[in-house]
């Protein structure tokens, strides 16, 4: 069995047996992509079961199950943006439709590499304090309060189209506030698009496919790292386990709330996020969980 830490990495979730990786990994998957934080989540619900923390390692790998749901969800959008990536290279602009959409990608996701460079030592560290119960409550009540106000005062008109590079930029810098726990990445980049005055299933398009390649980059340097830790072959198994039942949520995952913000408003989730918030500094201050 590998320890909780390998060679630095916290890898928690080595502790636990196949049932509890399968409970966490449906978790995983389904809060990865619906803006209520998957870190949270994965602290939270341990905490409340009496199981160990399965680590800042298991949360970033488990993106790779979100990633295999946004590819196969938004295949067509992402072929799209693959031919005007190509069409812009050939013909060195990058101002209409697919091509501008392909340099946005890249433009949302320059901040957020800067950033996870600069505090992966902070983030991925055992016993990281952000990754505290009290800090990730503030994180959810603060995001509760910026998505009732993009609710309440943002236009909802606007569709993905009609998104600029300026638009993109501002995305990919509230996606930056998705390396603190509790923030979740897909709940600032959303907030942040509604913010602009999109339309809420738009807005979701814009966090899903300009997060991609941050989703893609975060998985693929957690897998890079845990194979350098050396985990043995049960830690293996229980990562594999753990992207089946993730991969298999997230899919649902995303096609529930695409659907639900054609149709509904995100109250429902400021809702969640507020109540979830208050109950963990309530719970943090009364000694009941830490």
């Amino acid at each position: 069995m590998a320890t909780a830490c390998s060679t630095g990495l916290d890898t928690g979730f080595a502790t636990l047996d196949f049932g509890q990786i399968v409970v966490l990994g449906l978790v995983q998957g389904v809060t990865e992509l619906l803006p209520i934080s998957s870190t949270a989540h994965m602290r939270v619900v341990p905490a409340l079961l009496g199981w160990p923390d399965p680590g800042s390692a298991f949360s970033a790998l488990m993106q790779l199950a979100a990633l295999a749901a946004v590819i196969s969800y938004f295949r067509r959008d992402l072929g799209e943006i693959a031919g005007g990536a190509l069409d812009g290279l050939r013909t060195r602009r990058f101002t209409k439709g697919p091509s501008r959409l392909a340099l946005g990608v890249v433009l949302a996701t320059i901040p957020i590499v800067i950033a996870g460079i600069a505090l992966a030592p902070l983030l991925n560290r055992c016993g990281s304090p952000l990754r505290s119960l009290g800090v990730i409550g503030a994180a959810s009540l603060v995001m509760a309060l910026l998505l009732a106000a993009t609710e309440w005062l943002a236009s909802h008109r606007r569709a993905a189209e009609q998104a600029g590079f300026r638009d993109f930029l501002l995305i990919g810098l509230a996606q930056v506030g998705a390396l603190i726990p509790g923030v979740s990445r897909s709940g600032s980049t959303l907030t942040a698009a509604m913010g602009l005055g999109f339309k809420r299933a738009e807005a979701a398009r814009l966090s899903f496919l300009l997060g991609l390649p941050a989703i893609a980059l975060a998985g693929l340097k957690e897998a890079w790292e845990i194979a350098r830790a050396g985990i043995d072959a049960h830690a293996m198994a229980l990562l594999i386990v753990g992207l089946i039942a993730g991969s298999l949520a997230s899919f649902a995952a995303i096609s529930g709330l695409m659907r639900y913000l054609e149709r509904m408003s995100s109250w429902v989730f400021v809702v969640y996020r507020a109540g979830m918030g208050i109950f963990l500094l309530w719970a943090v201050a009364a000694g009941w969980l830490a």
